[in-house]
Order: C-alpha cells, then sequence, then structure tokens
C-alpha cells in the first residue's frame, strides 16, 4: 500500500490522465456496445417458471413487448361512430410508426372482449417488434405523441406498459446530482475547504462513473436488469463519497501534525486506505453472496453494484492520492493553513464539543442508554412482524403519469383484477387431459376470488407436439392485494389437483402477477441461508481483526437489530402507506420481493465499514492502556465526527433516489437511509460503547487455544510501519502480526 501511494503521488499526472483517458475509453466501449438488459424473471422449478417456459417454447417469435393503449369516454359509448372512426385512425396511423409490429383493434372482428361492459372504456394492444428495454425511447414517444393526439373534450386517452413507463422514469443523473449537492454541502460544513469537498466528490464520480459504463458489456456476459445502473449509482455514490472521506481525513490530520504533503498521502492510504479496502470488500463478498440465491434476476444486480463498489474503491486508492500531489496543502482550509504556519504542527487530537460530552455521558449511564437504544430499535422493528413481499405495480406510479391512469382506467371499467390476469398453461397430451381440462375451466368460474375465466386460442407446441392451451383468469382483486396471492396458492393446491389427480395433465399458473409471488417466495425461503452466511462471515472476519469473541457477537446483534429496524421502516413507510402518499409514491402495497436480499447484503457491508473504523480505535487504545473504559471512550469520541459525517452523506444521496419517482427505487433509498441513521446514530453512537462499557475486559477475550490457531488479520499496518514522529492518536492497534 505504501508503494503503491507513494507511487500515485510522485506520478500523479499520469494518474490522472490514465483516469480520464479510462472514463474516455469507457465511455466509447459503452456507446459502441450498447445495452443489452433483461428484465425477464426467470423463475425454473416454480409454477410461473414452468409456464413462461411452455409459452416461449410454444410462441418464441413473440418476444416484443405489448403495450395498451386505453381510451374512455365521459358520456355515450365507446362505440359511437364519431369516436369510433377517430379512434381506429389513431390506431392505424400507429401500426405504420417504426418498431411496432401490430395493433389490436377493438374495432376488428373479435375484439368485442376490449369494450368494457358498460361502454365507457376500450384498450388496444400495440405489440412492439423488441423487448421495452431495447426500444429507443424516440420510437416510444412517437407512439406516446400519435395516441395522446386523439385526446379531445370528453374522450380521454392514456397508454400503459412497460416500453411507456421507460419513458416517465426520471434519469439517475437527477438524483445523482441531488445527491452530490447534498454530499458537497455537508462535506463543505465538515472540512471548512472547497478542495477537501471537492476532492471526495470527484473521486467518487469518477469510480461511479466507470463501474456504469462497465455495465454495457456486462450486460453482454449475463442476464443484468434495466435497474442495475441506477442501484449501482445509488450504492456506489454513498461508499464511494464515504470512502473518499475517510482518507481525506487521514491526510488532513497528517498535514496538520506536521507531516510532509507525500508522507501524509502515504500514511492515509496505509492506514485508513487500508481500513476502505477492507470495508469495500465486505461490501462487495456480501453482494456477490447474492449468487447463493440462484437467480438470474438477482446474480446481474449483485455482479453489477459490487463491480461499481470495486471501481470507487480503485478510484479511492489510486486517483485520491494523485490529487493530493496537485493540491498538496491546499487541501487545508485557509485558517488551518494560517494556523499551521503561526502555531506550527497540532500533534493533539481535538476531542472537544457536543460529541465529547455525548461521549462521557454514554460512560456515566452505560445501562439506561443501553436500554433506551434497544427500545428505540425494537419498536422501530415491530412493523417487520407484518412485511410482506409481493411487487407494486402501475397504480403506484405518480398520479399525474399516463401509465397510472391507463391502470385506473381499466380497472373501472374491467375490474382491478384486469391488470393482472393470471395464466393457466396446460399441454393435454390425451382425451382424457383434455376433459380434465374443460372440466377445470368449467369449474374456475365458481371459485371465490374469480371475476372472469376467458380462454385464449390453442398454440402450436414445440417440434410439432400436443397444442398448449392458455385459460386466462381474472381475479376479482388487484394484482398486489394478499387476496390475489391467495387465490393463486388455492388454484395450485386445492383447485387444479381436483381435476389433474391421476393423470398426466400437468397445468401451471403463470402470469406477471404469478411471477412476483413465486419470486417473493423462493427469495423468502433462501434469504436466511444467505442471512447465516453473511452474519458468519462478519463474525469471523472481526475475530480474526480483533482477536476477540464478544466484539463480534455484539456486532452480529446490532446488525440484525439494524437490519429488523431498517425493514420496520420500509414495512411502515411502504406496505402501511405512512409515506407513499407524501413521496407521491402510490397507495400502501407489498415491499418488492428482490429487495429483502440486496439490502441485507448492503447493510451489513456498510455497517462493517462503520464497525470496523470505530472498534479500531478502540482496540487502538486497549492496546497501549489495558483500561477498557478509557479505549470504549476514546473510540468513540475520535470517531464520532467522521461516522456521523459519513452517514450524513449516506443518507442524504439515499434519498434523493426517491425523488426518481420509481418507486422500487424509493424502496431501496429509504430502506438504506433508514438502515444507515439507525446504524451510525442509535447503534455505533449508543448501543455499541454502551454494551461495551457493560462488559468491560471481556470485550477483548479470546481463549489462548483458538488465538494461537486463528491466522492474524491486519486492518491498519503493524507499528514498525508508521513514523516517529506521527501523533500518538495516530498509533494503530493491530499487532506486529502478517494477515
Amino acid at each position: 500500500m505504501p508503494a503503491l501511494a507513494r507511487w500515485c503521488y510522485r506520478h500523479r499526472f499520469v494518474v490522472i490522465t490514465a483516469w480520464i483517458g479510462l472514463l474516455i475509453g469507457l465511455a466509447v466501449m459503452s456507446h459502441a456496445v450498447k445495452t443489452s438488459y433483461d428484465n425477464s424473471l426467470a423463475l425454473p422449478g416454480t409454477g410461473s417458471g414452468s409456464a413462461q417456459e411452455l409459452l416461449l417454447r410454444s410462441a418464441p417469435a413473440h418476444a416484443g413487448d405489448s403495450d395498451r393503449i386505453v381510451w374512455q369516454v365521459s358520456h355515450g359509448s365507446v362505440e359511437d361512430p364519431a369516436i369510433e372512426q377517430r379512434m381506429s385512425a389513431m390506431l392505424a396511423r400507429l401500426s405504420h410508426l417504426p418498431e411496432v409490429a401490430s395493433v389490436a383493434s377493438p374495432y376488428l372482428p373479435g375484439g368485442e372482449v376490449q369494450i368494457s361492459p358498460d361502454g365507457r372504456t376500450a384498450y388496444a394492444t400495440v405489440n412492439f417488434t423488441k423487448a421495452a428495454d431495447d426500444l429507443d425511447k424516440a420510437d416510444i414517444n412517437q407512439v406516446i405523441a400519435a395516441t395522446t393526439a386523439a385526446r379531445e373534450p370528453g374522450l380521454a386517452v392514456e397508454l400503459g406498459g412497460r416500453a411507456i413507463s421507460n419513458t416517465e422514469t426520471a434519469p439517475t443523473s437527477i438524483a445523482s446530482v441531488i445527491g452530490i449537492a447534498a454530499a458537497a454541502v455537508i462535506l463543505l460544513v465538515a472540512f471548512g475547504s472547497l478542495v477537501a469537498m471537492a476532492l471526495p466528490i470527484v473521486t467518487a464520480v469518477a469510480g461511479v462513473g466507470s463501474g456504469l459504463m462497465l455495465m454495457a458489456p456486462l450486460s453482454h456476459l449475463m442476464s443484468v436488469t434495466g435497474l442495475a445502473p441506477v442501484l449501482g449509482a445509488l450504492i456506489g455514490l454513498g461508499v464511494g463519497v464515504d470512502y473518499a472521506l475517510f482518507v481525506v481525513t487521514r491526510y488532513r490530520r497528517g498535514l496538520q501534525s506536521g507531516l510532509d504533503p507525500e508522507y501524509s498521502a502515504v500514511l492515509a492510504l496505509n492506514t485508513s486506505g487500508r481500513a476502505v479496502l477492507f470495508a469495500a470488500g465486505t461490501v462487495v463478498i456480501a453482494l456477490l453472496g447474492l449468487l447463493t440465491i440462484g437467480l438470474s434476476f438477482l446474480n446481474g444486480l449483485a455482479v453489477a453494484a459490487a463491480l461499481t463498489v470495486a471501481c470507487t474503491v480503485l478510484a479511492a486508492i489510486t486517483l485520491l492520492p494523485a490529487l493530493f500531489g496537485v493540491f498538496d496543502l491546499r487541501v487545508l482550509s485557509r485558517r488551518q493553513r494560517r494556523r499551521l504556519q503561526a502555531d506550527g504542527p497540532d500533534r493533539t487530537e481535538s476531542a472537544g464539543g457536543m460529541l465529547a460530552r455525548w461521549s462521557r455521558t454514554v460512560a456515566r449511564f452505560p445501562a439506561v442508554l443501553a436500554a433506551a437504544g434497544l427500545t428505540v430499535m425494537i419498536v422501530v422493528s415491530v412493523p417487520v412482524l407484518h412485511l410482506r413481499l409481493g411487487a407494486s405495480d402501475e397504480s403506484n406510479n405518480p398520479t399525474s403519469s399516463t401509465t397510472y391512469r391507463a391502470y385506473t382506467m381499466l380497472a373501472e371499467g374491467f375490474g382491478p383484477g384486469f391488470n393482472g390476469p393470471l395464466l393457466l398453461v396446460a399441454q393435454p397430451q390425451s382425451a382424457v387431459d383434455r376433459t380434465a381440462l374443460d372440466e377445470l375451466e368449467r369449474a374456475l368460474t365458481a371459485v371465490p376470488g374469480v371475476a372472469a375465466v376467458q380462454t385464449g386460442p390453442a398454440q402450436t407446441g414445440p417440434a410439432g407436439g400436443p397444442v398448449i392451451e392458455v385459460i386466462q383468469v381474472i381475479p376479482t382483486t388487484a394484482p398486489e392485494a394478499e387476496a390475489t396471492s391467495n387465490l393463486i396458492t388455492q388454484l395450485r393446491n386445492t383447485v387444479i389437483p381436483r381435476y389433474t389427480h391421476g393423470i398426466t395433465l400437468r397445468v401451471y399458473v403463470g402470469g406477471e402477477t404469478a411471477t412476483f409471488d413465486d419470486f417473493a417466495a423462493v427469495t423468502s425461503a433462501k434469504l436466511p441461508w444467505l442471512l447465516a452466511a453473511i452474519v458468519g462471515f462478519s463474525f469471523l472476519l472481526l475475530v480474526l481483526a480483533f482477536r476477540s469473541l464478544l466484539i463480534p457477537a455484539i456486532t452480529a446483534v446490532m446488525n440484525l437489530l439494524a437490519a429488523a429496524a431498517s425493514f420496520g421502516v420500509l414495512t411502515a413507510f411502504f406496505q402501511w402507506g405512512w409515506g407513499t402518499r407524501l413521496f407521491g409514491l402510490g397507495a400502501p402495497s407489498p415491499v418488492d420481493g428482490y429487495l429483502p436480499g440486496l439490502v441485507l447484503a448492503i447493510l451489513f457491508g456498510l455497517s462493517m465499514d462503520y464497525q470496523v473504523f470505530l472498534i479500531s480505535r478502540m482496540a487502538e487504545e486497549w492496546s497501549r492502556t489495558r483500561d477498557n473504559a478509557r479505549s470504549v471512550l476514546v473510540g468513540q469520541t475520535h470517531t464520532a465526527r467522521v461516522i456521523t459525517a459519513a452517514a450524513k452523506i449516506m443518507i442524504a444521496v439515499f434519498i434523493a433516489f426517491v425523488f426518481i419517482g420509481q418507486r422500487s427505487i424509493a424502496e431501496f433509498g429509504v430502506g438504506l437511509a433508514a438502515a444507515v441513521a439507525l446504524d451510525a446514530f442509535v447503534v455505533r453512537t449508543v448501543l455499541v460503547p454502551a454494551v461495551m462499557h457493560l462488559c468491560g475486559r471481556a470485550n477483548w477475550w479470546l481463549p489462548r487455544w483458538l488465538d494461537r490457531h486463528l491466522p492474524h488479520l491486519a486492518i491498519e499496518p503493524p507499528a514498525e510501519e508508521q513514523p516517529a514522529t506521527m501523533p500518538e492518536s495516530d498509533l494503530v492497534t493491530a499487532q506486529n502480526v502478517r494477515a
């Protein structure tokens, strides 16, 4: 690490030029190869997965996106001659637009089912030639413009579907700019220097930018969802600014203590840089732990996010020391430079102010504050007992969006379940199978919760085999309603087996609603294993780093509390609707099924970051004094400012993404912001130091036989790598051992 830091510092312009060239090269490559995002949910081994596979085998050419145009009259009927003529002309124009494969009009023979029973609402299906993520927005906007041109007083015309939704999502750049601006304000207040404020931001932007541009080639190597760049930007900006903040803080401390700028840079990378590498490594490993769930949708998100984190830490350990070489003492504010010149080096580590007083308060009343902090975490966690996983639909889009209005019009005209039909897919092999399927179809109309049953045209089976039958079941409730999930379970466990028992017929319940229901079930079943792996890995790392059993155990319990509390906030905010109306995020609805795994992986990685920074300083003092009370007090006092500043930056970045207007991204933003806030301001500021005060010397106990057999891991460098002239407060705790 010292050699890398020294080389980057001395060859600063080479490093900066290399980064500029890298970003330009990645931009050219990204533009050349384009992105190939895949938003499909492949769930092998589930009912919806089998149904989807059967449908794709029977009609592989139907790969394009299908969206809907919905119109509604305020009086009269959509079949009035003037309305029919106006809308038919518009639909005819649509059929000749680029990327439009076909348009299914309700005014053509057989289209009567596309008109609502009251005659006031109708819809047409627009079939595109490509999947939604492969369509150019300019082509989609042509469809929107041609459609909305048909509006007139008394005739509302709206559009819905995935391709249309893609044009309504605010660009990631807007949220990124808001998050960066908020981070800049916090950094400026913390450092009092424009240069010091700019360095973490420039470093984070370089790292995140390179990570996002690498997603284009990554999307050709594996299945990557269109959500990946937004999630990558959200996580990358948060951790990127934080990592750079830790290194810049250590560099500034070295300058103020009288060290040469080059040596300060080397020291900062050799201490805080190592901690940053350790923290980033835990985040990356935790994210890659999602691969154990075995779902391609999560695999793509995990690898893309891990790639972005890796790029941000690469920028922090290479670009940042080069920038130190350019700005040297100007990283300090003018007042600090004048004080350094007038008064000489400051070899003391300031520990005054409100945070120091709070640390002393925790030391005086550890039992009371531990109980208070635990109560807060438990109360905030209570809603998690009612957490329900699922998926939000277009009813949660902003009320001003055309997709929301199209959803509402379809629900009013055809019933709430029309927006999420269930598809019963079967491939009858014999006359007995066909008879059983006919009986099942007739019985479905009497099942509670079923509004209507429609049989689609038979499709040719693969390789000329038996035809594939599709029965469309319209629930009486909305796709995200719990009653719809119960209906899916009833069909699979009770209704269908009643007619297929003892014969070869297999009937699978599919469709988008059933797919999301299965996705939530699969992730819920595998979540305990993911949680055990992450907690076990974190425990082992902390045992190796701090030679203690109690500290890793405390960390594991605190991280679990923080995770439960963050999901409690998510449940209350989104599922109970306490915050959705305020931010224009729709009505109360279940939390997206893929959220828990991702949030847990990210949360445990970020929590390890703060815990390592806090405990390292405590362990440093313990190794010198063997006084637990003093060690905990000094560690909390001397890390509180950086931890709280880092947490504020992360919270600001995460909250900024709530304003994109996309509910799935808002769930990440709220969940991670709540997790960081609770972790930094309750767990690390109250609970951890209070519990460690109560446990006394037991914090640092490790059986001798275990100590002899465990490998040694030093997060910060051995003592002989430190300069003799550095401040006492900067001494590290790691023993003279090799990782």
